[in-house]
């Protein structure tokens, strides 16, 4: 068909007729609620690119996403052909979706490259994408070249060629040196648009052998390099200056095409000597100044974008330096790939409607236009009569059911496609309404209201308009009813405001919607803001009343010179004005007043001038005058509007006013205050209540304080009603059984809106078919209602009546009759016994019936007989109760004695009291470990032996088994001994320990035990010696310090006094112990008491500082650390309790902290000590050898020698240096533990742990005896294994061998 004809008059009456049947589109709702029922073709919604350019190291994804109803099934063709996805275990087609996932790991990616095109198809028919164009970006190398070094003498011109290999897409090309530093580009040195390097004169400093040109892939983001390109300029024959000539393009005229919409590039570069200036023009366009265009490159490069028609034409770049110029004529054509006029549109028809499809593109050349059916050519599609085609525009008559399906269009050229799907769809439904029901329309008077009524159906439903479901809305002033169903009214007054029904209509049903309009008045502002002159430091007010619509609420905002006010605590928004104190030359400026609603808005504008303050005489303060001439205006039943005139302010602003009333008919005389007024406004609106004989007044506050009141107001009678409100707090409680009492806040005469106020009391049993009951009284805030059962819930109501009706439906409150004793006990109760001081019991709830109230939970009862051992009752017992709250069934008795017999009863519980015990249950509790022996004496000490009585537990808690003795020396530096364990029987309660050492400190600890193991230890100390008496230590100065003697056992349980030596009552504190350290000072003591806060404080001596204090909760001893050395320091150890006032202290101790000794020298590092050791070491290899050459001669030692050498160890005495014991060996083989040696510089070495065990003396591990219990506080060493054998284990620490060497 020749698109260049014209259409014949015939042809063009055939389609006018046609047209006259044709609908307007149909639009597809957007409301999914709508689309889920219709059917609907094939769209597409999503493909990839027509050019998609793949990384063969990532999988390929070509997009393909379609809907429609039935959801749409999906192929493809590769390369024109049948692509069977599912015979290539590479390629995987997402579910529901027609996308691709073609896995190319370990494949060729080559094999995929082609020309793919999906197809969406379902029963109404089938749509198409662009042919998608798959190619593998590609990165080659460069091919390999041998760059001859280039030589050229100063001033010629130059081309450095890049030549990149072709990749896809083509690299990005750039140079740099063999740094990888860019290299400089300016007029004379640029980069061609082909990548090449320019230089339009060369220089010497141009010399250099690392030209390298880079070429940058971006698919694959990898760089290929050139082969470095080496330059020399020479200087000896320089080149002269001469005029500009063109590098590029050559010759006069070049041309150039570019298509719409890309960016256009030309390009020209100049040599010369200077350096030519690039200039461009466009013949008959003048200079270049479109916002499309720009130069790069040091104008050498011109940049069009988005190129169009108009574009195409002459461009003249020129080059000119000094000696002249030169010009370059490009031709440039822009050519069109198509584009859209209008593309086709989805049509939805009604059976026997007409529609039209349009296809308008354009493009250069002129696009041919080519439509498919169901991606069939339309010439080779099932001949359909209703379908008439010409050209760009396809005609479909008297459409019927079953004829829906997808048009495509295809228009190209040379340069390009575009292919558009467009559906037909052939439907028959009945209207919807798509508007929102009811949905309220608001509009300000004056302004044009649109009432929609959005519809859907086919055919096309008609829209007809009724106002309040009655009047029919016609097309004529003030209405217009517009195609899409909208009713429009051009100018709104409120007597339109109502409600609209729109009714959508076609051959196949009938449905209306209603919606509301609402005509709002204006914001007006009523008294704008003035002109204000202000001296400063006084303040402005600028006042904006406005008048609004009742139903919409405004917000003011205020601005200062079309900005935001300043933060600044000085400017105070009011909902009516704006008051700046303290104003300030920064203040002037033009306020403005802006009255805001969700609809509309008002503004009022005003200046303020700051002016010198004029001298006046002192300000006199003073409270304001009372305000004057109250009014009461705009009078209804429940408010009222109060206006005033301000009294004088006295120099100081009014800040708010106070409106108060008197009821003279319940109240006369009281003032009660009713609300508040800022001190810029002079009208209120008081809410009022119904029956009250209102008069008011008000008072003024400024900053000195209230005015003196006004005159009250006239009086003003609210007329009775109903009441407002009910009474609060209602509740039912039963007192008594049989009984339910209802109480009530009644209310106060003020709210009781009327004469003849009563109560209507309504109750009945809750969940029981049954009438309210009902009783009105007056005067009263309870009600009893007799009669009823015990302990049932009851529905309860009180309403509030007067003489002018009831108040509001009241509340419905669940309140219960009264309470009973319960009626049964707990059954099947069932002791567990867990352990010997843990019972658990069980038992069976009783009925909710039996309980004859609220459940608090039940009572264990339960008292220890006897000690299983005994035979008497234990009187003296006292029963113990136990309460588990709620409805439980279970409880856990714990504290129980051991090896006892108990009696137990439980109880139910309510608020009424407790109901019967159940049975009673008896439990034994198993034995336990025994309490300490009640006493350890030592008696009769003697030179090698001690005498201990002990008595038995005060608490067996089973049968004794016998006891436990541990005993062990403690030498002079508080070191223990090896243990010793003796074991007696029950009925043993005393020993003589003989063979001990004499004048020896003995430590012994003490146990009872029951088959259930050892028992808390008691402990006690003696010495063999005649004089036992501890006396405390004096400190030597330089000497080491010596560790507290025997600080008490923390780990003691019994509840009784565990050492025989404390007196019951007495003072709190025994001895206290020091010793010192070079920094510091550790004090130990005895202590009896039960404070639980106990400290040490230490002050200088002669100082008047505060005491210093240290907690030291839970032990026996502290070290003092910090101490200044040469100082004395007053020390005493203090416990207090926050529940006794009294303090109990020791007496002040005197501690000297030893001065610092000189650094002593290092000998090991002194020369001379150096030269002895090499001396002496040589002296001793002169012996061996004389011994070896002796040995070898039959030499023998005299036997009387090696017996002097190796005296018998079992005999040596104790040392007297160090006090330690002397090494032995005993008959069991075990080593005694050795003595602990002080470091030379005084100091005490500790472990990590400041509250360790073991702090005191070297050895670090602390002995536990058979029930865990500590016995090794006095820090000697522990005792060695007997594999070690007799072999002394401590060597002499080398710095004391220095320093008893010096």
């Amino acid at each position: 068909m020749d698109r260049n004809r014209k259409w014949v008059p015939g042809f063009a009456a055939v389609l006018l007729t046609l047209l006259s049947h044709t609908t307007s589109a149909l639009e597809v709702p957007l409301d999914p609620k709508v689309l889920e029922g219709l059917p609907q073709p094939p769209t597409i919604t999503l493909q990839s690119p027509k050019d998609y350019i793949f990384d063969p190291r990532e999988n390929i994804v070509i997009h393909c996403e379609a809907k429609g109803k039935p959801h749409p099934s999906f192929s493809w063709t590769r390369n024109g052909t049948h692509f069977d996805v599912e015979k290539d275990s590479k390629v995987l087609m997402k579910p529901g979706s027609g996308t691709l996932v073609i896995d190319i790991s370990g494949e060729k990616a080559e094999a995929y490259e082609g020309t793919y095109q999906c197809t969406a198809h379902n029963e109404h028919g089938t749509a198409v994408s662009n042919n998608i164009v798959i190619r593998q970006s590609r990165s080659p190398l460069w091919s390999k070249e041998r760059n001859e070094a280039i030589v050229v003498q100063m001033g010629v011109s130059l081309v450095l060629q890049c030549r990149p290999p072709a990749g896809l897409p083509p690299p990005v090309i750039f140079w740099m040196d063999n740094n990888f530093q860019r290299l400089p580009l300016d007029k004379r040195v640029s980069q061609a648009l082909n990548g090449d390097l320019y230089f339009s004169n060369v220089l010497p400093e141009d010399t250099r052998n690392d030209y390298i040109c880079y070429a940058r892939f971006p698919h694959t983001q990898t760089i290929q390099q050139k082969q470095p390109i080496s330059v020399t300029v020479l200087d000896n024959s320089p080149d002269g200056e001469r005029r500009p000539s063109f590098m590029t393009p050559l010759g006069i005229t070049s041309t150039k095409m570019v298509l719409r919409g890309e960016t256009l590039e030309l390009e020209c570069i100049a040599d010369g000597l200077p350096t030519p200036e690039i200039s461009w023009q466009k013949d008959g366009g003048g200079e270049l100044q479109s916002s499309r265009m720009s130069f790069y490159n040091f104008k050498k490069t011109l940049k069009v974008s988005d190129v169009n028609e108009a574009d195409a034409g002459d461009y003249r770049c020129t080059a000119t330096n000094k000696l002249g110029t030169a010009q370059h004529i490009i031709k440039v054509a822009v050519k069109a790939a198509p584009f859209w006029v209008s593309a086709p549109r989805n049509l939805i028809l009604a059976p026997n409607e007409t529609g039209i499809l349009t296809c308008r593109v354009n493009g250069e050349p002129k696009p041919k236009i080519t439509w498919f059916v169901n991606g069939v050519p339309i010439e080779n599609a099932p001949e359909d009569h209703s379908r008439k085609v010409d050209d760009d525009t396809v005609i479909l008559s008297y459409v019927q059911t079953g004829s829906s399906a997808v048009y495509q269009c295809n228009a190209s050229n040379e340069f390009g496609y575009l292919l558009a799907n467009a559906f037909v769809n052939v439907l028959a439904e009945a209207p919807r309404v798509l508007t929102p029901p009811n949905r309220v329309y608001q509009v300000i008077t004056n302004n044009p209201a649109l009432l929609h009524c959005a519809s859907f159906g086919s055919p096309i439903p008609t829209i007809t308009w009724f106002k309040d479901s009655q009047t029919s809305v016609k097309n004529g002033d003030p209405y217009v009813i517009h195609e899409n169903g909208t009713l429009e009214i051009h100018v709104a007054q409120p007597l339109h405001s109502g409600k609209y029904t729109c009714i959508a209509s076609n051959n196949l049903g009938i449905k209306e919607n209603h919606v509301y309009l609402e005509v709002k008045e204006p914001t007006r502002i009523l008294k704008q803001p003035e002109y204000k002159d202000v001296q400063r430091g006084m303040s402005a007010v600028f006042v904006c009343k406005v008048k609004h619509d009742p139903s919409l609420i405004p917000t003011v905002i205020w601005l200062k010179d079309n900005g935001e006010l300043p933060d600044d605590e000085r400017f105070d928004v009011d909902m009516d004005s704006l008051t700046i104190r303290d104003v300030t030359d920064e203040d002037e400026g033009t306020y403005t007043c802006i009255q805001n609603t969700t609809l509309d808005q008002d503004s009022a504008s005003a200046m303020l001038t700051v002016v010198e303050p004029t001298p006046s005489p002192a300000i006199v303060y003073g409270n304001p005058d009372p305000p004057t001439d109250l009014e009461l205006t705009d009078q209804t039943e429940r408010s009222v509007q109060l206006t005033w005139t301000p009294g004088d302010e006295h120099n100081s602003p009014t800040q708010k006013f106070l409106i108060q009333y008197e009821d003279l008919l319940h109240q006369p005389g009281v003032w009660v205050n009713l609300t508040d007024a800022p001190g810029t406004s002079t009208t209120v609106q008081l809410s009022l209540s119904p029956y009250v004989y209102y008069s008011f007044r008000v008072l003024a506050l400024n900053g000195v304080g209230y005015s003196q009141p006004s005159q009250p107001s006239s009086q003003y009678r609210t007329n009775p009603s109903a009441p407002d409100e009910n009474p609060s707090d209602v509740q039912g409680v039963g007192t008594k059984p049989g009984n339910l009492v209802i109480s009530w806040t009644p209310l106060t005469g003020f709210l009781a809106n009327g004469p003849g106020l009563e109560y209507k009391v309504q109750w009945r049993q809750k969940d029981v078919d049954e009438d309210w009951s009902s009783k009105t009284v007056a005067n009263v805030s309870q009600f009893v209602v007799s009669g009823t059962p015990t302990y049932v819930p009851y529905e309860i109501k009180v309403q509030a009546l007067n003489d002018y009706g009831s108040g509001p439906e009241p509340e419905v409150v669940i309140g219960y009759s009264g309470e009973d004793l319960p009626l049964s006990a707990p059954d099947s109760v069932q002791v567990m016994v867990h352990n010997s001081t843990l019972a658990e019991v069980h038992w069976e709830p009783v009925s909710f019936q039996s309980v004859r109230g609220k459940l608090q939970g039940y009572k264990v009862y339960f008292r220890r007989i006897r000690g299983l051992h005994e035979t008497e009752e234990d009187t003296e017992q006292q029963e113990q109760v136990l309460t588990f709250s709620g409805n439980r069934s279970e409880g856990r008795l714990p504290g129980l004695q051991p090896y006892s017999l108990y009696n137990l009863t439980i109880r139910v519980l309510n608020i009424k009291g407790e109901g019967p015990p159940s049975p009673s249950k008896k439990f034994e509790t198993p034995e336990g470990v025994p309490g300490p022996p009640s006493f350890l004496n030592v008696v009769n000490p003697g030179l090698d032996s001690l005498t201990l009585e002990w008595g038995p537990p005060m608490n067996n808690n089973g049968r004794l088994a016998g006891y436990t003795l541990k005993y062990q020396p403690v030498n002079n530096t508080n070191e223990l001994g090896p243990v010793k364990v003796i074991n007696f029987l029950a009925n043993e309660t005393t020993i003589t320990l003989s063979n001990l050492n004499s004048s020896m400190l003995y430590k012994f600890y003490m146990s009872a035990k029951t088959i259930k193991g050892s028992g808390p230890i008691i402990t006690e100390e003696a010495f063999t010696a005649m004089d036992t008496t501890r006396t405390q230590p004096t400190v030597e100065m330089g000497k080491g310090p010596t560790v507290p003697p025997h600080p008490t056992s923390p780990i003691t349980q019994s509840p009784h006094p565990p050492f025989h030596k404390v007196p019951p009552v007495g003072p709190a504190f025994g001895k206290v112990n020091t010793s010192m350290l070079e920094d510091g000072a550790v004090i130990s003591w005895d202590y009896f008491g039960h404070h639980k806060n106990v400290y040490v404080e230490y002050v200088v001596e002669n100082s008047k500082e505060d005491w210093k204090k240290e907690l030291v909760n839970g032990s026996h001893w502290h070290m003092i650390k910090g101490l200044k050395p040469g100082t004395s320091y007053k020390v005493r150890v203090v416990a207090r309790d926050p529940a006794d006032p009294t303090v109990h202290s020791t007496d002040e101790v005197l501690v000297a902290v030893p001065a610092v000794p000189s650094r002593q020298v290092d000998i090991a590092t002194q020369g001379w000590f150096i030269g002895l050791m090499c001396a002496i070491a040589l002296l001793i290899l002169v012996l061996l050898i004389v011994c070896f050459i002796k040995r070898n001669k039959g030499g023998k030692y005299p036997v009387k020698e090696k017996e002097d050498a190796h005296q018998d160890p079992e005999i040596q005495p104790m040392k007297e240096d160090d006090g330690t014991f002397g090494e032995y060996s005993d008959t069991e083989d075990h080593k005694p533990l050795k003595g602990s040696r002080t470091p030379s510089n005084g100091t005490v070495r500790r472990d990590e742990s400041d509250d360790s065990l073991v702090d005191y003396g070297e050895g670090g591990d602390g002995q536990f005896n058979e029930d865990g219990s500590f016995i090794g506080q006095y820090s000697g060493k522990k005792e060695k294994d007997t594999h070690e054998g007799n072999e002394s284990s401590e060597a002499p620490s080398p710095v004391n061998a220095m320093n008893s060497f010096v």
